[in-house]
This record gives structure tokens, C-alpha cells and sequence, in this order.
């Protein structure tokens, strides 16, 4: 239903753009995310979106470097990562709610993404 892409190894400071195209179940109407997993660490929040596109949340720790954004017509979210820090390496996933719900409990994961932030 929904698949990553995107991932790789970048330098400290550089870009990356993940990509998540989902299908079946899952349409413009469904809130969109992306969440992250560093080692040790528990699973966050990074970025999302409401259905459509319309408003968008970041986490604290990426504003102003993350950008989500939507291709309704090919179903696909992406997360545009500029200015990337080490701290960012992690495993990133795509995850997507059920219609109505709550991208905090999404109902979606896609597989997951590595990133890597060399410094």
C-alpha cells in the first residue's frame, strides 16, 4: 500500500528526498506522514500532512530544513530534507491514516527508509 524510496548516505549538510507512493486503500483523502527511528530511540514524527495537502505539520527539530508535500494526481508524498545533520540519520517511514484518522495512530506503514548523515 504504500512504498518508500529515497533513502542513501549523504554528508552533513546536504539533501535528500524521500518519496512514498501509496495505492490501494489509501487516497488523497488520507492524512499522510513521515515518521523516523534512530537507533536506541523511539519512533517520531517527523512531518505530515492533511489529506489533499491543505495543512501541514513538522516537528520542531526539522522546521525550516524538512519540506512535505503532495502529488495528488500521483497518489505520492514526499519529504524534501535539506541542511541535513547527523542527528537525522535514522530509518524513515511513510505511514498513512485510515479515512478520518489521526495521524498520530496512523493505520499505514510503508517499509522503511535508511538515512544516514555523515558528519
Amino acid at each position: 500500500q504504500l512504498q518508500a524510496s529515497g533513502g542513501g548516505l549523504v554528508q552533513a549538510g546536504g539533501s535528500l528526498r524521500l518519496s512514498c507512493a501509496a495505492s490501494g486503500s489509501i487516497s488523497r483523502l488520507n492524512d499522510m506522514g513521515w515518521y523516523r527511528q534512530a537507533p536506541g530511540k523511539q519512533r517520531e514524527l517527523v512531518a505530515s500532512s492533511t489529506g489533499g495537502g491543505t495543512t501541514t505539520y513538522y516537528a520542531e527539530f526539522v522546521k525550516g530544513r524538512f519540506t512535505i508535500s503532495r502529488d495528488n494526481a500521483k497518489n505520492t508524498v514526499y519529504l524534501q530534507m535539506n541542511s541535513l545533520k547527523p542527528e537525522d540519520t535514522a530509518v524513515y517511514y511513510c505511514a498513512a491514516t485510515s479515512l478520518f484518522g489521526n495521524i498520530g495512530n496512523p493505520r499505514y506503514w510503508g517499509p522503511g527508509t535508511l538515512v544516514t548523515v555523515s558528519s
